[in-house]
């Protein structure tokens, strides 16, 4: 924080907590004789304001200096852990913002807006509306809502865009709950594996020019080859697991198309077999366009649930269409759920939201009662 504030000359204008900004306005003259015209007033302008994870990769002294000459100083902020994240929430809460836009990733979004949420919650206050600043390494948010890519200035233009109401619409956003976390997605096995390998290789290259060489999809890439697929060839990944339906209604089996092919009911059986991969999704994307879930958002109040194993090779083979959402091995099956539980044989690494957050051998997936609106640049959406 306090070097991208010097860098910008903020002087402690651009904060890490946001204390409300106290200076009142100057009251206006009294009137002394004969009646003014009546001028109608117009609507206030939106309250934005920007959120950014100053650890991010893309959240560079220029794009907030950029960020600062659309939208006050006053307005935008800066986190650089979980607990300037809590303050911050507190702060847009206090000064009631319209519309929060927060930069930095999949989990930058959601660690943000988890933290609103739960202040909403405790304040009884009413949650903002939220935008997509694409300034992460896998924007699957961002691919969903259409949002700018940084260059040429779109992650300004689209502030600048909500800051004078140009915002064409809202999608809502329903999200999971994961071990007390809310999540747009959470997943077991071989995508949290990716996840912890691609942060361990980044690890160990830190301050050499390999470390410019693990950023973004590359990064990924060669992580996917350098160590996940040959451990994925080597070894046996897949674990044997049971996951059961806990909600109060039935869960939905799903063929390759999405058309629903039967039903589980409260407490039944949902599968019980090796797995390499238990995911859950309420938007269709993971980072980079992967499209893991092509039929999250298909069935109102509930998620798709993805699980069992894949020849590695398999998959390498099949990317172009695995990408796409368009691949469906027999190994692979598909469900529509409001409430899963699993158990594992072994413990699994676990991802909530994209952030890596070690290993379980049980945990239960289960809808948010609580879900957000997020600022859609494609067209009006239906809430």
């Amino acid at each position: 924080m306090a070097t991208l504030a010097e860098d910008l000359n903020l002087s402690g204008a651009l904060r890490q907590h946001g204390a409300p900004d106290l200076t009142a306005p100057a009251p206006s003259p009294l009137s002394t004789g004969a009646a003014a015209p009546v001028t109608p007033l117009e609507p206030a302008a939106p309250r934005v304001a920007v959120l950014l994870n100053a650890r991010a990769r893309k959240v560079t002294p220029r794009v907030v200096r950029a960020l600062s000459h659309v939208i006050p100083r006053s307005d935008l902020y800066l986190s650089r852990s979980p607990k300037d994240a809590r303050r911050i929430a507190q702060a847009i809460l206090t000064r009631g913002y319209d519309t929060v836009f927060c930069g930095g990733g999949d989990g930058t979004f959601i660690g943000f807006a988890d933290e609103i949420l739960s202040a909403a919650e405790r304040t009884h206050a009413a949650a903002p509306r939220f935008g997509v600043l694409k300034l992460g390494t896998g924007n699957g948010l961002a691919a969903l809502v259409h949002a700018s890519p940084p260059g040429d200035g779109g992650v300004v233009e689209d502030v600048r865009r909500a800051r004078e109401g140009a915002i064409p619409g809202y999608r809502p956003l329903e999200l999971l709950k994961v071990d007390g976390r809310r999540a747009q997605f959470a997943g077991l096995g071989i995508d949290a594996r990716l996840l912890n390998d691609y942060l361990g290789l980044k690890s160990k290259v830190q301050g050499t020019w390999g470390h410019w060489a693990l950023t973004g999809a590359r990064g990924y890439a060669l992580t996917v080859g350098l160590r996940t697929l040959p451990h994925a060839v080597i070894r046996r990944l897949s674990t044997e697991v049971e996951v059961r339906n806990v909600a109060d209604r039935p869960a939905y089996r799903l063929d390759a198309s999405g058309r629903t092919v039967g039903e589980v009911a409260p407490g039944g059986l949902l599968y019980r077999g090796p797995a390499m991969l238990v995911a859950a999704g309420t938007i269709p994307f993971y980072g980079y366009a992967l499209r893991m879930f092509p039929f999250a958002g298909l069935r109102k109040g509930h998620f798709q649930l993805r699980l069992g194993t894949v020849n590695p090779l398999a998959a390498v083979a099949h990317v172009r269409a695995l990408w796409r959402g368009e691949w469906f091995p027999r190994t692979i099956h598909d469900f529509h759920a409001i409430a899963v539980s699993v158990q594992a044989a072994q413990p699994m690494p676990l991802q909530i939201g994209g952030d890596a957050t070690g290993e379980r051998s049980s945990v239960e997936l289960r809808m948010s009662s609580k879900r957000v609106e997020l600022v859609d640049w494609s067209q009006p959406a239906c809430a």
